[in-house]
């Protein structure tokens, strides 16, 4: 099957073959046909298997061929910026050939950001990319006018249900009209999913892909480890592994030991930087472009990049802390081996994150394979997911500790109360239904 199949415009079909986009993943492959059907639909699907493609491409399709199209024609709600910057720059891609225009809107700007999203809204914009919170603030404001909207599309809506994102979105949906078609994508499908589900879809159609288990590209392992052992660890994997692991993910639970790593990191002389919610916005976007154009080889991060960001070529992730979620271990995990690539995932284990991994090993339906330390770092404790679960409290909480440990060491401290886890795109000066820039074809 390739593209041509879906009866697409001409100028989509260039702009697909620009960007060097030949044959649909499975996804996009199902879900395009029952939305160019109009068609409710309920998707389910991981991270990296082409979701924002499969509803982009024929929403794009739609909205283009109406040359006399007036308002906003879809709305598209994420739940972090990083999901709504990038759903935004796939839009301002396509938009070049199509003549679609898009606004993402997100919270955690300036007052310059804040008014223009506002005139895209008072001036007329194709499509809005929204978290929930920024667009009820523009709601509340009384300008906005949804009276023209077609679609409403809800990306990573498992997401935003744990986020406490439920209310917004309701409130959000009742300013849309009810003659409407309405996609929800999501990488789980519990009841809550379900039964949002329910109350904004009419006879949905349903597509379910690879729940919960990593893409088949990703070479999983993992250390047994004590907390001090982890970032020694960490330094000897990637020691002079610059050519085999350019492009290094490293996630963390806690802000605390991102910003520990990340200076014992920059210590070794690595090019890494952490990024969580710390950063505002402008800072997180230049982190995240450096990376991206590898000028960084580490990223160090908690889960804000585990969903919805799409970095391509990530050779390596690194879950310094087993996730508390096991669904978190697949978004993370997700990472790399993103499409058709391959990628290695390592997650450190500690002795009281051994059942939570024992979880995630009965979720992704497989058992990880469990490697052995270096010698330099001594024996790690023996895997026992059936184990009982241990506090989170002691008297080394952290991820962190620069000392090698002996064997003998280590042995004690099995015992003590060691138990612990531990592309910029500058402000969108286009005018609200103009072209963007023309796109750099991917490399």
């Amino acid at each position: 099957m390739t593209f041509d199949n879906f009866d697409f415009a001409p100028s989509l079909l260039e702009a697909l073959d620009f960007m060097g986009f030949k044959e649909p993943s499975p996804i996009q492959a199902q879900a395009i046909p029952l939305i160019n059907q109009k068609k409710d639909l309920i998707a389910c699907a991981q991270t990296g298997t082409g979701k924002t493609g499969a509803f982009l491409l024929p929403v794009l399709n739609k909205i283009a061929s109406n040359p006399d199209r007036k308002g906003v024609q879809a709305i598209i709600i994420a739940p972090t910026r990083e999901l709504a910057l990038q759903i935004d720059q796939q839009v301002e891609a396509f938009g070049y050939f199509l003549g679609v225009s898009s606004i993402p809107v997100y919270g955690g700007g300036d007052g310059a950001s804040f008014d223009q999203q506002k005139k895209a809204f008072t001036k007329g914009v194709d499509i809005v990319i929204a978290t929930p919170g920024r667009l009820l603030s523009h709601i509340s404001l009384g300008y906005t006018n949804f009276k023209s909207v077609q679609f409403l599309i809800l990306d990573e809506a498992d997401r935003m249900l744990d986020m406490g994102f439920f209310n917004d979105i309701m409130t959000v949906v009742k300013k849309l009209p009810e003659q409407r078609q309405t996609l929800l994508f999501s990488a789980t499908m519990p009841t809550k999913i379900r039964e949002l589900a329910k109350k904004l879809l009419k006879n949905p159609a349903q597509i379910s892909i690879a729940l919960s288990k990593p893409a088949e590209g990703v070479v999983q392992g993992a250390y047994m480890t004590y907390p001090p052992q982890k970032i020694p660890l960490v330094e000897i994997l990637l020691k002079g592994k610059e050519e085999k692991y350019p492009s290094v993910i490293i996630f963390s639970s806690t802000k605390r030991v991102v910003k520990e790593l990340t200076q014992a990191l920059k210590r070794k002389r690595f090019k890494v930087a952490a990024i969580s919610s710390d950063l505002d916005q402008k800072e997180r976007e230049a982190t995240l472009l450096d990376f991206k154009s590898h000028k960084l080889q580490i990223l160090v991060a908690t889960d804000i990049l585990a969903r919805g960001i799409d970095i391509k070529e990530i050779s390596l992730v690194i879950n310094f802390d087993v996730p508390n979620d096991a669904e978190d271990y697949v978004h993370r995990v997700g990472r790399t081996a993103r499409a058709d690539s391959t990628g290695v995932a390592l997650t450190f284990i500690t002795p009281r994150d051994q059942r939570n991994f024992g979880e995630i090993e009965a979720l992704i339906g497989s058992e990880v394979k469990k490697l052995d330390l270096p010698d330099e770092l001594g024996e790690g404790p023996k895997y026992n997911p059936n184990a009982p679960r241990q506090s989170r409290f002691g008297n080394n909480r952290g991820g962190g500790g620069r000392s090698r440990h002996s064997n003998n060491r280590n042995r004690n401290s099995r015992n003590s109360n060691n138990r612990g886890g531990g592309n910029n795109r500058n402000s969108n000066n286009r005018n609200s239904g103009s072209k963007p820039k023309s796109p750099s074809k991917p490399r």
